[in-house]
């Protein structure tokens, strides 16, 4: 047959695993398809191991027909037992893993099915059984009891079925088309082969480029876990120039000690049991683990190492979100416990785990009592019950196998370590960090000092959260090198410092992980979502407001003194950067968030302090009492108290800002539908799960590790999550990109925003000739060395004059191009102060040129102010009327070259205007961002405006409450809100589909309501 065919390929595959140390079955000869069995393996290790225990139930001097029906009694008990629940019933626990790992039962004998290779080799009579084990593959099984249906291979342990496996070549079919062979003709109802954990115990889809697999078959729905090696960091496998890249599934998973290994310590049932929200009923989800290859791979090679290194080293594992590391971590820590040098003696006497995850120890608890049939062998010491140090003693003295502690008991261990020292003299440790989170305080905390950078320390000291990694690193820091403590280390995100302390160096290469699983590898595999492709920087929107022209040529200018006011009113932090935005946060959500997810969805908002995340709190719940929506609710999450005395003259903590917490904890509360959105100050920003997170709305620095692990919270996979959505406030996305570049291969983001919009301002504003540097860096020296008001006056005193003096001379000339130039001159100096303070915030000038004109620029425009007359003033460079977010505007930044976003530019021009002309035309251009219908025109939204403004203005009520409360106090008003909307149901027959669109989206008419009230106080005030 030709080599291209699928026989060739099986013949390799079988013919390899026949040529070590496997039985090989070309045909189903033999095999007993109603029980699902090969019976002469079954009979052949009991004949091996227990003759004795055999002869009793088979007795030799029986006819053979009485030995034929001791034989099939035997197997139907056999059957028996593993055709039982999962659950122990009457002392039996059912399943294929149970009955070879505890063998089954015949009254009143009982029967081994599997020897497992001993952790020693004292006991020669284990070691020889273990030597006896059966391993066959058989070829092209007719499995089915009703039809005519094979299976390419089955693999048997002592007569046992644990394996299927279909075969494609590449040449004719692939990987997929075995999936598919398996979901569509592999029903497992009715065939004992394929009944889930009672025969197979894992199904392998298998082609010459990749490798998939399950545990439980289910027809169409049946899930394949891919179970490839990776290739240079991505999915699938590297190319083999000896065969197929496939090779290592037959050539080292199942190589004998290796496939043994697997079904003796990694394979277990996993019960999760969960409340459902709703109904309130128990629901119980039964898995059988198997591990995926870089859990298999990374295991087995640090329990190798570590057993020809002994105690005294170092290991980092860097695997990403999404790559199990809880069950990997489980793993490592029980094959650690087990693990003996060759003399018998045990080469670590305990393994502490250091963790966050509060399901591990008793995940570790359930895995090793059906592994090594033992309890007790996890102890948790958990903070808050009782004594730690005793108990850690204890634990330690007794020699506990495995002892789990959170990352703030962790220096305890170390201390109970020191202090028995004598006591403990001889005994090794291996310490399992894994990428756990906490607060840190005390001792502890002045040891973080010097492993920690400016930025984690100063998130630290407002409640922030500190990582195992740096725990760990602190602890060892004053240890030096303890030849009697091993340490493993987990994480996804590995700083320098954890690269240095626990990285290997390969032939003087510098330090790099023991074993590694790409973010990229997890995102193309299907573990985890990209939270990079739908990232959105909303320094676009400014730029798209400033670049658009959202005032032409021969636009209007906006009179001084109102503009800066309203102005001001978006940009500076505590209106512009809290109140603007959580309605945008609040209206993004609702309208691309809360939806989806079957209406689940949930978002974070990252601050960037606990003062801030009160201040959004407190924004929050007054937007929506204004607003009235009742589909978005919002916790708080922050550390201590927090002290806003002009806000209250109470402190707010987590509790009283709370409510309805009713006793839960926030990760508990967040689980339920009665909140949609998590504040948070320095807390649940790594370290925390919540599959359901959709969006992050991110208003804080961020950049390296702290980076990663903040975004990476949305990457957790959810039934019918393929999007996320990260909106951005103050990011540059390089460093963004820069940050995950380590972790995710080839990540790449486009530039969005050019900071050197500054720097044509500054340029634009030094050549009118009205300042000189030496004033600008006396101003500077003022602000700086604090040398207070008249200082200030006399530095900006020559600017000041000079534009008094060409001001006043121009218009006694009636020189009306350079009076423009000096009122465009006002407008710029504004309008670098406003866009310094702003983009600042975003980016890092590192340049004091620019910081020294900010200072000058904003003492010289409070000089050369217009309060007698009406001024027009270019805004033109920062115009921020334009930063309400379009939806076709918003962009998904894909990981590509191919995305670029135009820079910044325009920096003035314009002619006076009337003021409550501007006022107009900036409420039409926040309408014309609103209405996304092209047909509508300028003219169309104006006179929609005016004639709305103009119905409203006539009710009496609107007029009385307009001088006589601010206008704050005015846009709260339900009055507001019922006569706009009556004014735009009465205008329906005039502007009948702009009509239709405000009232069939509630945040637009809340923003419609909100621009005609601000146009009525305004116009209100200044006729009075």
């Amino acid at each position: 047959m030709a080599d291209h065919n699928e026989k060739p390929f099986e013949d390799e595959l079988v013919n390899h695993l026949h040529a070590h140390g496997w039985l090989y079955s070309p045909t189903s000869a033999g095999y007993d398809k109603e029980r699902a069995l090969f019976p002469d393996d079954v009979f052949g290790w009991l004949e091996d191991t227990q003759p004795e225990v055999l002869a009793r139930a088979v007795k030799p001097g029986d006819a053979a027909s009485v030995q034929q029906k001791s034989r099939d009694a035997l197997l139907d008990r056999l059957v028996k037992s593993l055709d039982a629940p999962f659950d122990s019933v009457n002392g039996v626990q059912g399943g294929t893993l149970s009955v070879l790992r505890r063998g089954f039962k015949a009254t009143p004998l009982s029967f081994r099915m599997a020897q497992f290779k001993p952790v020693t080799a004292l006991n020669p009579a284990t070691t020889a059984d273990y030597g006896k084990m059966r391993l066959r593959v058989m070829r092209q099984v007719f499995y089915s009891t009703s039809k005519t249906k094979s299976i390419d291979l089955v693999f048997f342990v002592n007569g046992l079925p644990v394996a299927t496996l279909e075969l494609k070549t590449d040449f004719t079919q692939n990987v997929q088309d075995a999936i598919s062979q398996y979901r569509t003709h592999r029903n497992p109802k009715g065939e004992p082969l394929l009944s889930f954990g009672h025969r197979a115990l894992v199904h392998f889809a298998v082609s010459n480029s990749e490798v998939f697999m399950t545990t439980h078959l289910r027809g169409p729905e049946t899930f394949f876990l891919p179970f490839n090696q990776g290739n240079e960091g991505r999915a699938g496998n590297p190319p083999n120039p000896n065969g197929s890249a496939t090779s290592y599934l037959w050539e080292r998973v199942f190589q004998t000690d290796a496939w043994l290994g697997i079904l003796g310590q990694f394979m277990h049932l996993q019960v999760e049991k969960n409340i459902d929200l709703v109904t309130g009923e128990v629901e119980t989800k039964e898995t059988l683990l198997f591990p995926r290859f870089q859990q298999w791979e990374s295991v087995t090679k640090l329990i190798e190492t570590a057993r020809v290194e002994g105690p005294g080293h170092r290991y980092l594992v860097q695997h990403s979100a999404g790559s199990g590391k809880t069950n990997s971590i489980a793993w490592t820590a029980h094959q650690l416990s087990t693990l003996h040098r060759p003399d018998g003696s045990k080469v670590f006497n305990s393994v502490i785990v250091v963790t966050d995850r509060t399901v591990l120890d008793t995940q570790l608890q359930d895995a090793i009592k059906q592994i090594d049939a033992k309890t007790g062998v996890v102890v948790g010491i958990e903070s808050g019950s009782g004594s730690k140090a005793s108990r850690l003693a204890e634990a330690l003295l007794h020699g506990v196998q495995i002892i789990v502690v959170t990352i703030q008991t962790f220096p305890f261990v170390m201390d109970e370590l020191d202090k028995l020292t004598g006591t403990l003299a001889g005994r090794s440790y291996a310490i399992i960090a894994d990428e756990a989170h906490s607060s840190q305080t005390g001792g502890t905390a002045k040891k973080l000092r010097q492993v920690l950078g400016a930025s984690e320390l100063a998130d630290l000291a407002d409640g922030g959260e500190v990582d195992a990694e740096s725990v760990l690193a602190a602890e060892m820091e004053s240890r030096a090198n303890a030849t009697n403590i091993s340490y493993f280390a987990y994480t996804a995100t590995p700083k320098a410092k954890t690269l240095e302390l626990f990285g290997r160096s390969v032939d003087g290469s510098l330090p790099q992980a023991f074993h590694l699983y790409t973010m990229q590898q997890a995102i193309e595999e299907g573990f985890i979502l990209d939270v990079l492709r739908n990232y959105t920087p909303y320094k676009v929107a400014f730029k798209l407001a400033h670049n658009g022209q959202e005032y032409d040529s021969e636009g209007p200018l906006v009179e001084k003194t109102q503009a800066v006011k309203e102005l001001m009113q978006w940009v500076r932090l505590h209106d512009f950067n809290i109140t603007q935005k959580v309605a945008l946060i609040i209206e993004h959500y609702r309208e691309n968030v809360g939806w989806r997810l079957n209406g689940k969805a949930k978002a974070m908002v990252v601050t960037g302090s606990r003062k801030e995340a009160v201040r959004y709190k407190l924004a929050f719940d007054d937007y929506l009492k204004r607003t009235g929506h009742t589909d978005v609710r919002a916790l708080v999450a922050f550390s201590g108290e927090v002290l806003e005395p002009e806000l209250s003259p109470e402190p707010y903590t987590e509790i009283n800002m709370n409510p309805r917490l009713k006793g839960r904890s926030l990760p508990e509360a967040f689980k339920t539908d009665s909140f949609q959105v998590m504040l948070v100050a320095n807390k649940f920003q790594t370290g925390f799960d919540q599959p359901l997170l959709v969006a992050m709305y991110v208003d804080k620095k961020l950049s390296g590790v702290t980076a990663v692990q903040t975004l990476s919270r949305l990457n957790r996979m959810a039934k019918g999550k393929d999007t996320t959505f990260v909106l951005d406030f103050v990011n540059d996305p390089e460093v963004i990109r820069d940050s995950f570049e380590p972790y995710f291969k080839d990540a790449r983001l486009s530039a969005v925003t050019d900071p050197d919009i500054v720097h044509d301002m500054k340029a634009k504003l030094d050549s009118s000739g009205i300042y000189e540097e030496h004033e600008v860096e006396a101003a500077a020296m003022v602000k700086v060395l604090k040398k207070g008001n008249n200082a200030l006056s006399a530095a900006v005193a020559p600017g000041r004059d000079r534009f008094n003096k060409r001001y006043g001379a121009a218009v006694l000339a009636g020189d009306a191009l350079e009076v423009d130039k000096l009122e465009l001159f006002r407008g710029d100096v504004t309008a670098f102060v406003n866009a310094y303070d702003f983009l600042s915030q975003v980016i890092n000038y590192e340049e004091t040129t620019i910081e020294k004109h900010a200072i000058y620029f904003r003492a010289l425009k409070q000089v050369i102010r217009e309060t007698t007359r009406r001024s027009p003033i270019d805004l033109a460079g920062v115009a921020l009327i334009g930063y309400g977010i379009k939806k076709h505007d918003t962009l998904d930044i894909a990981l590509t070259d191919e995305v670029e976003l135009d820079p910044l530019s325009a920096t003035g021009s314009g002619k006076p205007v009337d003021p409550a002309m501007t006022r107009l035309m900036e409420a039409v251009e926040q309408l014309n961002q609103l209405f996304d219908d092209d047909t509508f025109t300028k003219v169309d939204t104006m006179a929609f405006l005016t004639h709305v403004k103009g119905k409203a203005a006539e009710n009496d009520k609107i007029s009385t409450q307009i001088s006589a409360n601010s206008e704050q106090q005015f846009l709260s008003s339900p009055d507001l809100g019922s006569t706009v909307t009556d004014a735009i149901i009465t205008s329906g027959t005039n502007f009948e589909s702009m009509v239709a669109e405000a009232l069939n989206s509630d945040s637009k008419l809340a923003k419609i309501i909100e621009l005609i009230g601000r146009a009525l106080y305004r116009d209100g005030r200044e006729a009075a």
